[in-house]
């Protein structure tokens, strides 16, 4: 995956399910896929060790790393919770 761009939770943010990736305000999340189509406002990407979706909204960015946009369709990249 490449990495698009980092930047910082503007607020704490809990997911409805193991897809999604938790994270408190402040943290650096780093995102990799912005997802097109149903899911708009969310993208992929990782807090820590953690990888998951998260609402766009709630990231302020800091820092760009590329400038190519990798969009997914949604249901290429939906996870699967074990």
């Amino acid at each position: 995956a490449v990495l698009m761009c980092r930047g910082k939770a503007t607020q704490d943010f809990t997911g409805p399910d193991c897809r999604f990736v938790n994270f408190k305000k402040g943290e650096a999340v780093y995102v990799y896929y912005k997802l097109i189509g149903e899911s708009t406002e969310l993208w992929a990407g990782s807090v820590g060790s953690d990888f998951g979706y998260f609402p766009k909204d709630l990231l302020e960015i800091n820092h760009n790393y590329s400038n190519e946009e990798l969009e997914l369709p949604t249901d290429e990249t939906d996870f699967v919770c074990f």
